[in-house]
């Protein structure tokens, strides 16, 4: 199956997550830059869809777990750059921009998780305020006992269960 079918197939084996839309509706509007990045998505485990959000199309990582290519990776490239011991050979900024992916904030996490949980037995780094990173700390998001959770961790640390969720806006015509 190519990349295209496979994400045509998931779109509509989830219509959950875009009920308003049929694959006729987006589809034209992936142009070839977005397929590259799909394509990242893909391979990185992130099992990208489409989402509904603030009227915005988002093509999001909607994989049950975090992206099992983008773990054990600190917050951002001063986190690493500072870590005094093991630093990871990047970060969940560093490569989000490296593929012109945003890293999902806490309040697409909650809405994301409001249609299907995810990260049961992961977490996620999220789009972090400066006011919580100026202090060196960062946001994180799991699912557990049925419930999302949004936490704090400091920036520089990682962990072989947390990768990032990212997206990019799909422009409507």
């Amino acid at each position: 199956m190519d990349q295209k079918e496979l994400l045509q197939t998931r779109f509509n084996h989830h219509p959950m997550r875009h009920p308003n839309l049929s694959w006729e509706d987006v589809s034209p509007f992936l142009d070839a830059k977005m397929w590259d990045i799909i394509q990242y998505m893909e391979e990185t485990g992130g099992e990208p869809d489409l989402i509904e959000y603030q009227g915005k199309w988002l093509m999001v990582d909607m994989s049950k777990e975090s992206p099992i290519e983008r773990r054990n990776c600190c917050y951002d490239k001063q986190a690493r750059v500072n870590r005094k011991k093991f630093p990871p050979q990047t970060s969940a900024q560093e490569d989000a921009m490296l593929h012109q992916l945003t890293l999902v904030d806490e309040d697409l996490y909650l809405f994301i998780n409001k249609i299907e949980h995810l990260d049961l037995k992961t977490s996620s780094w999220l789009l972090t305020p400066e006011e919580i990173r100026s202090k060196g700390g960062a946001l994180t998001g799991d699912t557990r006992f049925g419930r999302t959770f949004i936490y704090h961790n400091g920036a520089d640390s990682y962990y072989g269960v947390r990768a990032y969720r990212g997206y990019f806006e799909v422009k409507q015509g």
